[in-house]
C-alpha cells in the first residue's frame, strides 16, 4: 500500500509539472538567452527605453517655452515610465530590478521637475514681496510657517 501512495504521488507530481510547464510562455521556457529574446520582441522594451531617452533629452529643450510646456514634458515622462514597467517582470530577475529602478526614478524626475518650477515661482515671488505664500492644503492657516520654504 506504502508503494502504491509513492506511486500516485509521483504520478501526481509528474502529471502536474508537465502541466504547468504546457502553460508557461515561450519567455519562461528554454536558456536564459531564448527567454530574453522572447520577452525582448514580445514587448516594447526597445521603443519604451527610446521614449524615456526622447523624453529626457525633450524637457530642457521646453524650457523656452514655458512652464506649461515644461509641466507637459514632465508629465509625458511619467506617463511613458509607467507605460514602460507596465512590460515587466523580464524573465531575469536583475534585469526587472534594474529596470522597476530605472523607471521609477524616471517617474520620480517627472513629478520633481514639475517641483522645481514651483520652487523657482515661490523664489521669485520671495524677491519680489519679501514674502512667500502658504503652500499647504490647510483651511485657516496664516503666515509663512508650514510652506516649502518653512
Amino acid at each position: 500500500m506504502n508503494a502504491r501512495l509513492v506511486l500516485a504521488s509521483l504520478v501526481l507530481t509528474t502529471a502536474t509539472a508537465v502541466a504547468f510547464t504546457s502553460c508557461a510562455g515561450e519567455d519562461q521556457m528554454g536558456s536564459p538567452a531564448h527567454r530574453m529574446s522572447v520577452w525582448v520582441s514580445g514587448t516594447n522594451f526597445g521603443e519604451d527605453i527610446g521614449t524615456l531617452i526622447a523624453d529626457n533629452a525633450r524637457i530642457p529643450k521646453v524650457v523656452p517655452n514655458g512652464t506649461g510646456a515644461v509641466h507637459a514634458a514632465c508629465g509625458t515622462l511619467v506617463t511613458d515610465a509607467e507605460a514602460a514597467n507596465t512590460e515587466l517582470p523580464a524573465p531575469d530577475p536583475e534585469v526587472t530590478d534594474l529596470l522597476t529602478k530605472a523607471y521609477g526614478l524616471e517617474g520620480t524626475l517627472g513629478n520633481q521637475c514639475s517641483e522645481a518650477l514651483y520652487n523657482e515661482a515661490l523664489q521669485r515671488i520671495r524677491a519680489i514681496d519679501g514674502t512667500v505664500p502658504v503652500t499647504t492644503t490647510t483651511v485657516g492657516n496664516s503666515g509663512n510657517s508650514g510652506g516649502i520654504f518653512g
